[in-house]
């Protein structure tokens, strides 16, 4: 495992939550999620439809959102209703991404960074 060190002057904290916010954001299928709920408010019986995946899937990834203050829940009947919490900030901050990717010039894609990380742990 890499050590990072610890710099006293860093311009800005990272703190617990933010780990854990960019963690919910780290997942592929989350971020699917979140671009569906971008359309508007959906029960979890749709988004299994949508996505293709087990309820027991969607609703692990759902949890994860939720816990992060992503998208909120609002209960009718049996039924759990699921939307953004905040559409305005996360489309703000997605775009954001995007802008910082587009400005560092790399070319990233998820299977290189999937492999780079098993060559450090020298797995490949």
């Amino acid at each position: 495992m890499t050590m990072i060190p610890v710099v006293d002057n860093a311009p800005f904290e990272v703190a617990d939550g933010h780990a854990a916010l960019f963690h919910a954001l780290s997942e592929p299928t989350r971020l699917a999620l979140l671009q569906h709920l971008s359309t508007g408010e959906h029960r979890v019986r749709g988004l299994v439809e949508h996505m293709h995946l087990a309820q027991s899937t969607v609703s692990k990834h759902l949890a994860c959102l939720r816990d992060c203050g992503l998208v909120t829940v609002r209960t009718e009947g049996r039924a759990s209703w699921f939307a953004l919490a905040d559409p305005a900030r996360l489309t703000d901050l997605l775009e954001t991404a995007e802008t910082l990717l587009a400005a560092s010039g790399a070319s990233l894609s998820l299977k290189a960074h999937r492999d780079h990380a098993e060559l450090e742990e020298g797995e490949l």
